[in-house]
């Protein structure tokens, strides 16, 4: 009987180290994981999803396969609302849309309904006039909008209250014009409104670095400011806004996110794949092809990201004159 105790005893035991061992990240993930471009094949979220697809199979991160869905519509809503119900094996693309969308009363949704997991990538925004704009530098523009703000004609896309425009709009406050009164002319996207620039249609645009690079590159325009820390390497006759008296850095980042309630175990997981995934010379090389920069934060470090960059939003869209 006292034989048959002990072996009972040992059995629960190890019954109970099976079952609490269930949730560690040595048995996650149990099924093939699924990973949201919340916008169509081509966009700036669905190339980062497949870059992390990627760079997570071709260096053998995950021994499990990562199908990358497209769930467009809504500025990232449809894509998101699929997230929020689905399993820790689902992740999805985020960006700072995420925040504006439900600041600017387009969505019931908000960062706080999902899990950080991480910060992966960023592009910087750029002011760019044509290359023979009677302003010299971002500085002589941003005098000229202080004297009249409704004297320049800016061009953004594809909407008021993204990236774009809400980089100007720091940019503008920081200098002591109310970015209210500025005259925008709204285009349908980056592509757009580049055209517009080069027609003569507007005389200055607000908009991502990469929609601009090359044209400045080729001398058909002049980008007059970054909102980099530093001088970008391949654009080192470009100044900062901070060296341009506006004390501002503004970066256009791009993450992963989970659905609520997962693990701390599951977070961890990633944490460490994609911590690894970061260094790879795989990923170095899609950042350089995609003229990102990379600005990894691991999922402690991307949830106070997230908590700075919604107040800063916050503070934006109500000086941008969108939200009374």
């Amino acid at each position: 009987m006292k034989k048959l105790s002990v072996l009972l005893i040992a059995f629960l035991l190890l019954s109970a180290c099976s079952v609490g061992g269930s949730g560690s990240n040595k048995e996650f993930p149990t099924k093939n994981l699924e990973l949201v471009a919340p916008a169509s094949p081509g966009g700036g979220w669905d190339l980062t999803a497949r870059s992390v697809q990627k760079a997570l199979q071709d260096n053998d991160l995950v021994d499990k396969n990562i199908k990358v869905v497209n769930k467009p519509g809504g500025g990232g809503e449809t894509g998101w609302k699929y997230l929020k119900a689905k399993d820790s094996h689902h992740l999805a693309i985020n960006s700072s849309l995420v925040l504006t969308n439900d600041l600017l009363g387009q969505s019931d949704l908000s960062y706080k309904d999902f899990t950080p997991i991480a910060t992966l990538a960023t592009e910087w925004q750029s002011l760019a006039v044509p290359a023979n704009s009677k302003y010299e530098s971002a500085s002589e523009l941003m005098e000229q909008l202080k004297k009249d703000p409704n004297s320049v004609k800016i061009g953004v896309g594809p909407g008021l209250g993204n990236d774009d425009h809400l980089s100007i709009v720091q940019a503008a406050t920081e200098y002591g014009i109310d970015p209210a009164e500025l005259d925008f002319l709204v285009y349908e996207g980056g592509g757009d409104v580049v055209t517009a620039l080069l027609g003569g249609h507007v005389d200055a645009v607000t908009t991502s670095l990469s929609e601009v690079k090359d044209q400045h590159l080729a001398g058909k325009l002049k980008i007059l400011a970054v909102s980099s820390e530093e001088r970008l390497e391949d654009l080192d006759d470009v100044p900062t806004w901070k060296e341009e008296g506006v004390d501002m850095v503004f970066p256009h980042w791009r993450g992963i996110m989970g659905p609520p309630d997962m693990t701390e175990e599951e977070i961890a997981y990633w944490d460490e794949k994609l911590s690894e995934m970061v260094k790879t010379e795989d990923w170095k090389k899609l950042l350089d092809n995609n003229n990102w920069d990379g600005f990894y934060k691991d999922s402690e470090e991307t949830k106070k990201f997230l908590k700075e960059q919604h107040s800063l939003y916050e503070k934006l869209v109500t000086d941008s004159g969108l939200v009374k």
